[in-house]
């Protein structure tokens, strides 16, 4: 599989994760209209979907059919927004721009974007409660997707990654800091498929393994591409980590060692992989696709 496969995978699984979005949020007729248009305007801003894909193609992978997995790929996603929402706060990293579009801040108020926030955490976890009796794997799940999100996970990174700004950081505290941040919801991802899928213990270490090694590349890659990428590829506005003062992989090892390190968590993503057959192809193209991508 090529680029062109892993974009292709990734559409097919969006298209699958919005939809059932939609038909979820069509359920919240109680909430007041702002709030519900708010979450909207965000949920389905755009955006690539990698985390509901990983969910989705690892529960397809392991047993042919993904539907055990898409409430909790719509959970993940929603859980994303809610941290690209909160990240985007004048409180936080203060961006006017996300995914091409003014962040939620900056059309519906700072009060409205917390709540809508606060509403798509929560109400991640609601959804994932609605199944959790149709599968022996799904509270273990749940408790796992808490985790990633919570205080020793993405919540807990982007304390760090606050607690960092303007300090002279060294790599094993960036790379503890992007584990919590941006790897543990990768992580749980691709484990949240895999479980409801039934794994057993060698295939969920395998991809744990692949999990992990994605979401190292990913940041990496996030963060070369705030600085050579453009406001208009990446949706967003470039050099925000600088202007911030974050400590970043391009600001500790340079552009060069940051490119070599992203490319050999990718290798270590793909030999996780080797025990697969071709039903990993989506899973080997998507890690390629994760450093040559341009937003």
């Amino acid at each position: 599989m090529d680029y062109g496969d892993a974009i292709a995978f990734l559409h097919e699984k969006a298209h699958k994760t919005e939809r059932a979005l939609k038909t979820y949020l069509a359920t919240w007729t109680a909430a007041p209209a702002p709030l519900r248009e708010a979450v909207r305007y965000s949920l389905f801003a755009g955006g690539k979907r990698l985390r509901p894909a990983l969910a989705l193609g690892a529960c397809e992978m392991i047993r042919g059919d993904d539907a055990p997995a898409l409430p909790a790929a719509c959970a993940i996603e929603m859980i994303h927004t809610y941290s690209l929402i909160h990240d985007d706060l004048p409180a936080m990293d203060n961006d006017d721009l996300r995914r091409g579009k003014p962040t939620l801040h900056k059309v519906a108020g700072e009060a409205m974007a917390i709540l809508a926030g606060d509403v798509l955490l929560t109400m991640a976890f609601h959804l994932l409660a609605r199944g959790a009796a149709s599968s022996p794997a799904a509270l273990q799940v749940i408790g796992e997707i808490a985790e990633a999100a919570g205080a020793w996970g993405m919540a807990g990174g982007q304390a760090l990654d606050m607690a960092h700004e303007g300090h002279c950081v060294g790599l094993a505290a960036l790379r503890e800091t992007h584990a919590l941040k941006t790897g543990a919801i990768i992580r749980v991802s691709v484990r949240a498929g895999a479980m409801l899928a039934g794994a057993d213990a060698p295939v969920m270490d395998a991809l744990t393994r692949y999990g992990e090694s994605i979401g190292l590349a990913f940041q990496i890659a996030d963060d070369i591409l705030d600085i050579t990428g453009s406001e208009e590829s990446i949706g967003k506005s470039v050099g925000s980590d600088a202007a911030n003062e974050k400590a970043t992989y391009p600001s500790i090892l340079g552009l060069d060692r940051a490119r070599q390190l992203a490319h050999e968590a990718v290798q270590q993503a793909l030999d996780a992989l080797d025990a697969f057959g071709p039903e990993a192809h989506p899973f080997r193209a998507l890690a390629t696709f994760i450093v040559e991508r341009d937003r």
